[in-house]
């Protein structure tokens, strides 16, 4: 494939990304359109009916588990394994409020505000949390943009800051986990923001070429 010593480096980390968000995507889109969930088309049924101690059901537990799992691992990849970016501290912090928000919620036996929210949160570029494109691509940024900034707000933070209240009007823990969600919408802005970068230094003719604008190595590599 030709490619360069420090791209072959970083292969095994994207591959392995590619993989885990293929499956979890597809996992996802399954129980929002392939099930009997109206979580897509009807946000607000999430709270419909919630008691506490309910039983979570169990194809969302597996989602549960699969989402957890991942943060969990991903805390001490981004550490120690990956390749280090400038926004690796904020990414950090994003797997350290993920993870929060998934165990939770689970515990708190909610069908939505961790599994769900998760699923919108991270579907905005093929899942990996803040990437910005290298190849060019304009895909990546419409769908950052459209699911972590349109749609999270839409189907998630409405359900979860209104429409809860509406169903459970002393429903517990409401401020920590309406929080959570909202730094999150912060994280999406902040990576949003890369992009609006990297698209303006594109436009005054900055850059020759189309590269993760995130990489230390690429800064250096124009000094």
């Amino acid at each position: 494939c030709n490619l360069q010593p420090k791209d072959a480096a970083k292969m095994p980390e994207s591959a392995w990304k590619l993989l885990f968000y293929s499956l979890s995507w597809s996992y996802g889109a399954y129980l929002l359109f392939c099930t009997d969930y109206p979580f897509f088309h009807d946000p607000p049924s999430v709270f419909y009916g919630w008691q506490q101690g309910m039983e979570v059901p169990r194809d969302i537990a597996m989602a549960y588990l699969l989402q957890g799992s991942f943060y969990g691992h991903s805390l001490y990849a981004t550490a120690y394994m990956d390749t280090w970016r400038k926004d690796s501290l904020v990414m950090l912090l994003h797997h350290v409020v993920a993870l929060t928000l998934i165990a939770s919620s689970y515990a708190f036996r909610s069908r939505d505000w961790g599994a769900r929210g998760r699923y919108w949160g991270a579907r905005g570029t093929g899942g990996r949390a803040g990437p910005v494109p290298c190849h060019g691509d304009t895909k990546p940024w419409l769908s950052l943009f459209w699911f972590r900034l349109y749609w999270f707000p839409l189907k998630v933070l409405y359900a979860t800051c209104h429409s809860s209240l509406q169903s459970v009007p002393n429903i517990p823990f409401y401020f920590f986990f309406n929080a959570l969600l909202l730094v999150l919408t912060l994280m999406n802005i902040y990576w949003f923001l890369y992009i609006v970068l990297f698209v303006a230094k594109v436009l005054l003719g900055q850059v020759q070429e189309v590269n993760d604008v995130r990489e230390y190595d690429v800064e250096e590599s124009r000094k």
